[in-house]
């Protein structure tokens, strides 16, 4: 085998596997991508070329093609090519279509041995698949989740673009603890320390007062050393605040915008769902959401299901996995404890308990949100009811002496939801390049 490798030249695609149909038969086309199987039958060999929307059949045959085409093919999985050649309708072929090529350019070569298969025979452990993300992320199981990922985050925009929210960009590195709390990664900010953020809270907050309503995709940054399934350190979060809104609004936004997400990968990438066996499970949910308060879940948990709980206690994981099995679909738990909950969210008339809420699916959380306090009075108190000093929040707390509105807001992490939609068992397979405790490279 030559290790002698071709220029790319003036050679350029013209079209991509998905556009290669028997409408376009008797064309001369190019594609580029990458071997993703092949069969040497002697005198006929046969090459799936794979690009980022699929795959398509090349048949080479002796005495068909050129003999520099058919001397040159002789190649391994994942060689990345580029080739020129004739569109014909076969019917024996994967979707009635071959490709004949009349040029062939091996663009570059792979071991014999690549270290995960990628036949899609097997799939190997996830641990080692990470380890090789960018081979990895050439399966067809992966590009059909992240074509699933893909439309999930168009379909968020243009949800919330039609009902007059504004994309904002926050800031990542911070001076302070957004939540008070001390998961947070410390880094060098010149000559003092700063951190980056584990929430677009604050400024989603101040932005509210200015848009009225906003959102942002973007990353946030958790230093848990969780060891779960479900759990990163680098995490992808939508972030939305409403002005002149409540609770109430928030819950009626965030189901109408799961469903018509929904709605919008069923629509498009229902081929993607059909390859990960999840077109009958990914359904569109009635709406609106079963709504229980915390004290009705914890009544159900320690009645129906035998694990004790008292008021004020988060639910642990073993309570979620049996709740799951009770209540499958989305539903909310509204009305949590005032004690447990960040110093922003404003108390109830009952001030026992909050205006919050969690989204489930399942046993899985999905979402925290709820009314903010507005009243820069009840906010101070309520940093020094939670044991923080509001001299480190006074940038913020300036923000509430211009007319802050009311308001109230939700982040959802869209890795967890993916996992949801795909029907994944470990959220890592969810991130194109996952961080966790035990996971900086690649």
């Amino acid at each position: 085998m030559s290790e002698k490798l071709d220029e790319l030249g003036d050679l350029r695609r013209t079209h991509y596997t998905k556009d290669i149909s028997s409408d376009i038969a008797g064309e001369e086309i190019v594609l580029a991508g990458w071997v993703r199987n092949w069969r040497d039958l002697g005198g006929l060999k046969f090459v799936n070329l794979q690009d980022k929307y699929g795959e398509r059949q090349v048949t080479i045959k002796k005495g068909v093609v050129s003999d520099d085409v058919f001397e040159k093919a002789e190649l391994g999985y994942q060689d990345c090519i580029i080739l020129k050649g004739t569109v014909k309708a076969f019917e024996k072929a994967p979707g009635g279509i071959e490709i004949i090529p009349t040029e062939l350019r091996i663009l570059n070569k792979t071991p014999e041995k690549l270290p995960i298969d990628m036949t899609g025979e097997s799939v190997s452990a996830l641990d080692l698949r990470l380890d090789h993300r960018a081979l990895d992320l050439r399966s067809l199981r992966n590009q059909a989740i992240f074509r699933i990922r893909g439309e999930v985050l168009r379909a968020i925009r243009e949800f919330l673009f039609t009902h007059d929210f504004t994309e904002m960009t926050t800031p990542k590195i911070i001076g302070s603890a957004t939540e008070g709390g001390t998961e947070l990664f410390p880094i060098m900010y010149f000559d003092k320390e700063a951190f980056l953020t584990q929430s677009a809270q604050l400024y989603k907050e101040q932005l509210s007062g200015v848009y009225e309503r906003v959102f942002e995709l973007s990353p946030c940054f958790r230093a848990e050393k969780s060891h779960t399934k479900r759990h990163l350190c680098e995490i992808f979060v939508l972030d939305i605040e409403m002005a002149f809104a409540d609770m109430s609004d928030v819950l009626e936004t965030l189901e109408n915008l799961i469903y018509n997400v929904i709605k919008r990968v069923r629509e498009n990438e229902m081929e993607s769902l059909e390859f990960l066996h999840m077109e009958d499970k990914t359904v569109l949910p009635e709406i609106p959401f079963p709504r229980y308060k915390y004290e009705e879940i914890i009544e159900l948990i320690n009645t129906k299901l035998g694990i004790p709980l008292e008021f004020g206690e988060d639910i642990p994981t073993e309570a979620y996995r049996k709740l799951g099995e009770e209540l499958q679909g989305y539903y909310y738990i509204t009305h949590w404890p005032y004690e447990i909950k960040p110093f922003y969210i404003q108390q109830s008339e009952n001030p026992k308990y909050s205006e919050s809420f969690d989204l489930q699916k399942g046993w899985l959380e999905l979402t925290s949100g709820g009314t903010r306090v507005h009243n820069k009075n009840k906010l101070t108190q309520a940093l020094e009811d939670k044991g923080l000093n509001p001299e480190a929040f006074k940038s913020h707390l300036q923000t509430f002496d211009y007319g802050m509105p009311p308001h109230a807001g939700v982040g959802l992490g869209i890795a967890r939801w993916i996992t949801i939609l795909c029907g994944l068992d470990d959220i890592r397979e969810a991130v194109m390049y996952p961080r966790t405790p035990d996971r900086l490279h690649p």
